[in-house]
């Protein structure tokens, strides 16, 4: 472990991969898929943002490559995996698949779960389906995927914090569409104009860039500028969305007595505008024997230096909380 000058552990080093696969997981989709650090170590699976990103080169620092087998993959239509931007054939239940049919080609009994934002709730998702091939989840910005949560960043909520930003995020819409932004975007990013759609797109991350950090990151906003990002990110998140992430409302929290003898740990920033504290704090309610680290000096970004300390700190404790149920 690495930290900084106010005593804060930091990302461990850059690691290569040592392996790359390409998955297909049926007639369309095929899955980029990476392994880093100990081929022997406790398997972790990274769930990646969004929907729609797909994973980053940080995503492996987070973890002791010399304890953990470290596993990442870019979801459907996200990231190296292709095709690109796809919404057919991508929805909740596929991803949950997805994930499973990765455990299994990779010989993998039990795994660790790390998930931020959307990759929360993706893991929580899986492991409430599966878990008897979860060891513990480590979770980050929690999003539990339900109605309110969509319309506090996409109706009322968010918007009163960031009101500029907002305007420009609306600013471009018909007034009569402005009710229902998600429909409005849907259309947008499968229009056959490509400079409708790629203005659209980029409209649709900047707003989330602009409200990710609590301070503001040169480097977010240009990540989320690319437009191979903003494109992926936009029409597969408008997608998800828009039919409420494929789930019943609060099933998350509905089927949390399936996995509450697993280890988990929960970290999220105090002044997370995207997915608000309240989240975090109702998953560590419905699991008392959770952990929950609330990081004061943070907003919603995984780049925020206390989240990073956070998260190093509970991936080393993780390894030596063992499930107290088989």
């Amino acid at each position: 472990m690495i930290k900084d000058l106010l005593g804060m552990l930091t990302l461990y080093p850059s690691i290569k991969s040592y392996a790359t696969h390409k998955l297909n997981v049926d007639d369309i989709h095929t899955l980029h898929i990476e392994e880093c650090g100990n081929p022997k170590g406790k398997p972790v699976l990274v769930l990646h943002s969004g929907p729609g990103t797909g994973c980053e080169n940080m995503h492996k620092r987070f973890f002791d490559p010399e304890k953990y087998r470290i596993i990442l993959f870019d979801q459907r239509g996200s990231g190296q995996s292709t095709p690109h931007a796809s919404i057919e054939n991508n929805t909740t239940q596929h991803l949950i698949s997805d994930i499973d049919c990765i455990r299994d080609y990779l010989n993998i009994s039990k795994m660790y779960l790390f998930g931020s934002a959307w990759g929360s709730s993706l893991a929580l998702l899986y492991a409430e389906e599966y878990p008897q091939y979860v060891l513990g989840l480590l979770l980050n910005s929690v999003f539990l995927a339900r109605q309110k949560d969509i319309d506090w960043f996409y109706k009322k909520g968010a918007s009163a914090i960031f009101p500029d930003h907002w305007q420009d995020f609306i600013s471009h819409i018909p007034k009569d569409e402005q009710n229902n932004l998600l429909a409005h975007y849907s259309s947008q990013l499968n229009n056959s104009n490509e400079l409708a759609r790629m203005s659209a797109a980029k409209h649709w991350s900047l707003w989330q860039a602009r409200c990710a950090s609590l301070q503001p990151h040169a480097d977010i906003l240009e990540h989320f500028s690319d437009p191979h990002f903003a494109i992926g990110l936009a029409c597969i998140e408008s997608h998800f969305f828009s039919h409420n992430c494929f789930i019943e409302d609060n099933v998350i929290l509905d089927n949390i007595n399936k996995i509450r003898h697993l280890p988990l740990f929960i970290i999220h920033g105090r002044y997370d505008v995207i997915c608000p504290l309240e989240n975090a704090w109702q998953l560590h309610q419905a699991c008392p024997s959770s952990e929950l680290i609330v990081v004061r000096d943070a907003g919603h970004s995984i780049r925020e230096p206390g989240v990073i300390d956070a998260l190093i700190l509970a991936s080393n404790n993780i390894l030596v909380t063992e499930p107290s149920v088989c």
